[in-house]
């Protein structure tokens, strides 16, 4: 028997190569037969499914090509890039002249058909930028393709998903899933908490779903889709934008994963990047929010598709904040694509994945619950002394928010944000940046509830709720981590990773907080472009004033609408 069983070991390890394939080849079969079958019953409902299938089949026979091809196809593609490269001087003229024009047709149609609003928005994105051209590390050394590329990719971005029913439907249908699939983070809570465990809303509703999200983003490192996520995004960017792969892969990193663990994909080569790429590693950290918190953000109320969005669009708005606020300068050490290699999980299976991710959560869970706790005690004393102190001039109504609110006003009216509502927002950004954005989505997140439950707009003079355009445009320019707690993070956390770089690092950061700040309002301003307003009253009021013939609503599109939104 032992000599036998040594036979067939020596075997396997003779044909282990062929017996994979064969094992991959009746477990590939099987599923196909499954999706087949799936979508044969019922197409409709196997939809999901059958995408998903074509989209892995489309990257996986990609990846093969590539890897398999690549120099045939870079010697294919050879003369025309060549020939553009011979030609880019006046074509670069053309294609300048063919986008303004363009960028002129499109607001004059757009606002003849959605109204001026747009054009407030179109105006903030214009300011911004002159902003942080005027505010330049280096304003004469500025290339200008990764701004405009890394603005074009998010206005694209932006209209596919906003603009157009397929993109708005996707999203929405995404949101959807992600939040029935942080829904199951519930049955821990209730096992652990009791039954009663929403009564302690955030402790024990919203932070289990960071622990949940942690977990499963450990095992997806595990597997390695996250590493060939992140290198498909990252790469995107790095042709599009001309950003070297450093600054690509982080941004991409950025949107998955928080300030501080994005770096740690590239931490290899972190020791020889140039002061502007470290400037991009730090600015995309704050201009995105990891996907832990976006979670958290969701169990508040703010809308998951819009958040998804904003997380996507940040990534390239990033880059272009980035190298327009800090210019390269020096020649950057890594530039070969193929020649960098991603971290990969130090994990020896997929159980102790999802424990290691798990476990470390606890630190950004604690992280969370401390820094909510000593901010809303801050902020509750603060408020308690401006009013002492107002009260002294005949002002008791001074508060931290209020002062915040005034001071950003500016801002907020600039994306786009209508005027009444633009102090609301001020506001929330000073939560945001003073504080943290947890503070200004919990804030937020009051205000939608308000206005769905309806009732007064107006009690004692203090609105109580805004638009809905109002309310999708602050959802996307508090989407960052930009603010000073985050500040002492990012300096905490790289220098521990690169050393070398503690100087520039300590340099360089209040600068990536501000472009990082900036990219979460070109965000919000291309957001202000391209929102197409919608019901902004809650349908039960406008149905409910229907019924009565005194205050019939003056437009009757609106009450179709809802009457449709009920059916559905």
């Amino acid at each position: 028997l032992e000599k036998k069983y040594d036979e067939v070991c020596e075997f396997c390890k003779k044909h282990k190569t062929r017996i994979h394939y064969v094992i991959y080849g009746i477990l590939i079969t099987a599923y196909l037969a499954v999706v087949v079958a799936a979508c044969s019953l019922n197409f409709q409902r196997a939809l999901p499914l059958f995408v998903i299938t074509v989209m892995a089949i489309f990257f996986i026979c990609w990846d093969f090509l590539i890897a398999k091809y690549e120099d045939r196809i870079a010697a294919f593609f050879s003369p025309g890039d060549q020939y553009l490269k011979k030609q880019w001087f006046w074509l670069k003229w053309v294609l300048c002249v063919t986008l303004i024009i363009m960028i002129i047709c499109w607001l004059i149609f757009d606002t003849t058909k959605q109204g001026s609003r747009q054009l407030i928005s179109f105006g903030g994105l214009v300011m911004y930028v002159l902003l942080m051209l005027i505010f330049s590390k280096y304003p004469t050394r500025v290339a200008w393709r990764p701004v405009f590329s890394g603005i074009g990719m998010q206005f694209v971005l932006g209209l596919l998903i906003l603009r157009t029913k397929v993109g708005f439907d996707a999203f929405n249908w995404l949101g959807i899933q992600i939040q029935t699939f942080l829904a199951y983070s519930d049955a821990g809570a209730k096992f652990v908490f009791g039954d009663k465990y929403t009564d302690h809303f955030f402790a024990f509703k919203v932070l289990p779903i960071v622990v949940f999200f942690s977990t499963v983003m450990s095992m997806l490192y595990h597997v390695g889709f996250m590493q060939w996520l992140i290198g498909k995004v990252g790469w995107i960017m790095h042709i599009f934008m001309g950003t070297t792969p450093v600054e690509s892969l982080v941004a991409a990193g950025n949107i998955f994963v928080g300030q501080t663990e994005s770096p740690l994909l590239v931490r290899p080569y972190l020791p020889y990047i140039t002061k502007s790429e470290l400037h991009a590693v730090m600015t995309a950290g704050f201009s995105t929010i990891a996907g832990s918190v976006l979670g958290a953000y969701i169990s508040f109320g703010v809308s998951s598709s819009h958040l998804l969005t904003a997380s996507v669009m940040s990534a390239p708005a990033s880059l272009a904040a980035s190298k327009l606020f800090w210019p390269e300068t020096e020649k950057p050490l890594v530039t070969l694509r193929n020649g960098l290699q991603m971290a990969k999980s130090e994990s020896k299976n997929l159980l102790e994945a999802a424990s290691q991710g798990a476990s470390t959560s606890i630190g950004l869970v604690a992280n969370i619950t401390v820094n909510v706790i000593s901010f809303l005690a801050l902020l509750s004393f603060l408020d308690s002394a401006l009013s002492w102190m107002g009260n002294l001039f005949d002002y008791p109504q001074l508060t931290f928010e209020n002062i915040c609110a005034y001071v950003f006003m500016p801002f907020s009216f600039m994306m786009g944000i209508d005027w009444e509502d633009s102090f609301i927002v001020g506001g929330l950004l000073g939560y945001k940046t003073f504080f943290n954005e947890f503070l200004a989505y919990e804030r937020l997140s009051k205000l939608i509830q308000n206005r769905e439950k309806g009732g007064s707009m107006y009690i004692n003079g203090v609105k109580q709720y805004m638009t809905v355009r109002s309310e999708v445009i602050a959802t996307y320019a508090l989407c960052g981590f930009a603010n000073f707690g985050s500040l002492g993070l990012v300096i905490g956390g790289l220098a521990s990773i690169a050393p070398s770089k503690k100087k520039e690092i300590a340099e360089g950061a209040f600068r990536a907080m501000i472009a990082g700040t900036a990219a979460c309002f070109m965000t919000a301003c291309v957001a202000g472009m391209l929102t197409v307003p919608g019901l902004e009253i809650p349908c039960h009021i406008l149905l409910g004033n229907a019924s009565n013939f005194t205050d019939f609503p003056a437009n009757s599109t609106e009450l179709v609408e809802c009457c449709q939104h009920l059916f559905t």
